[in-house]
């Protein structure tokens, strides 16, 4: 079962974030699924600094990894640039997962066996020029009381 979120400003996406970021706890994953210019680094941003991370976030493009301590860590993950599931041993990614902190993965559709079972995909689709549709997809029950809590506190709609 699948819950919606709607924004209708890059605002409102960061919105959605900072209200997710309380509800995260030690180990969950969070896979990020969107077009070029979706939201999904605009949601991580937000994430962040609703867990309290005070260095500038940006997209781990070029990293693959980047690492941010806040109130949990947070592990920021881009796979846009990998091109086999071998490859996420070199960035140390399954132990990486269970390492205490929060994981959220952009473009973790790209290698789906490789995700946890119980996590959070969201996957943001462009609606219109600052329009997001956000849904949220929970595979397992950790995921799934994270994507209703979410939702509760977004409303479903952020406008």
């Amino acid at each position: 079962m699948s819950l919606m979120l709607h924004t209708a400003s890059e605002r409102e996406t960061a919105e959605a974030g900072r209200l997710l970021a309380p509800l995260l706890a030690p180990n969950d994953v969070v896979a990020l699924t969107g077009d070029l210019g979706a939201g999904k680094t605009v949601l991580a941003k937000a994430v962040a600094a609703g867990l309290g991370v005070q260095e500038p976030v940006i997209s781990p493009t070029f990293n693959m990894l980047l690492v941010h301590p806040g109130r949990l860590s947070l592990y920021h993950f881009d796979l846009y640039r990998l091109d086999d599931e071998a490859q996420l041993e070199d960035i140390d990614f399954y132990a990486t997962l269970e390492a205490g902190g929060v994981s959220l993965i952009e473009w973790g559709e790209r290698f789906p066996d490789a995700l946890p079972p119980d996590h959070l995909a969201v996957v943001l689709t462009i609606a219109g020029d600052e329009e997001r549709d956000i849904e949220l997809v929970p595979h397992g029950a950790r995921s799934e009381e994270l994507a209703a809590a979410w939702a509760a506190l977004a409303g479903g709609d952020l406008g």
